[in-house]
C-alpha cells in the first residue's frame, strides 16, 4: 500500500507531462476510491491513454524522454507500459493502459470527469473497467463502494447487464445498488 497523497503527486506529474504532449488521458483504479472515500493508503493506480495516430505507449514514451522525475519501462512479458514517478521514496509505478482495452476507446467529456485537478474516469466508466479488469478482490471492493455511494451517477447503458448479474451474484453487498440502478432505468 502507498501513501495516496504520493499517488497525487505522481499523478500530477504524469498528467501534467501528458496534457503539455497532447495525450488525451485519464487516471483510474483504487487511487479513484481513495480520493473519492479521502483514505490514507491505496494500492492501484492505472492510466488510459488514447493512442491517436500513434501506439499510446510510444505517444507516452515520447512524452516522459528526458523528464526529470518520470522514466518509461516496457513490459514486454505482459504487453504493458509503466511509467516510474522517482520524486518520492520508494518510486511510484503508474501502470498505462490503451483506451479500449479497460475502459473507453475516447476520453472526452462523457467519459472522464475531473477532481483534484486530475483526469478520472466517471463513476460509470471506472465500473465499467473494474468489471472488466482482471478480477482481483480489490476491484470487486471498488466495485462495491462505487456502486454503494455514487449509484445516482452510474449510466446503466455504459455496463454490460449480464456482467453486472454475475458479479452481483458473486458479491452479494453490491445487490441493493445494481437494484436501484435498473429501477432508476426501468430495467428489471
Amino acid at each position: 500500500m502507498s501513501e495516496t497523497r504520493r499517488l497525487l503527486e505522481a499523478a500530477t506529474a504524469l498528467s501534467h507531462t501528458l496534457t503539455a504532449a497532447s495525450i488525451p488521458h485519464a487516471f483510474h483504479g483504487s487511487l479513484l476510491v481513495a480520493v473519492l472515500a479521502n483514505l490514507p493508503t491505496c494500492n492501484e493506480i492505472l492510466c488510459i491513454v488514447e493512442g491517436g495516430n500513434t501506439h499510446p505507449f510510444r505517444r507516452v514514451r515520447q512524452a516522459v524522454t528526458g523528464h526529470e522525475s518520470l522514466t518509461a519501462t516496457n513490459s514486454p512479458w505482459t504487453n504493458r507500459l509503466h511509467v516510474t514517478y522517482h520524486r518520492v521514496t520508494p518510486p511510484i509505478n503508474v501502470e498505462i493502459l490503451p483506451a479500449g482495452e479497460e475502459g473507453p476507446r475516447r476520453l472526452d467529456g462523457s467519459t472522464v470527469t475531473t477532481i483534484r485537478g486530475l483526469p478520472f474516469l466517471t463513476i460509470s466508466e471506472f465500473v465499467r473497467a473494474k468489471i472488466k479488469a482482471r478480477g482481483l478482490e480489490h476491484d470487486a471492493q471498488d466495485i462495491v463502494f462505487a456502486l454503494g455511494r455514487y449509484w445516482q451517477l452510474i449510466d446503466i447503458n455504459r455496463i454490460l447487464d449480464q456482467d453486472m448479474d454475475k458479479f452481483v451474484l458473486r458479491y452479494p453487498a453490491a445487490a441493493q445498488a445494481w437494484a436501484a440502478i435498473k429501477n432508476r432505468y426501468g430495467a428489471r
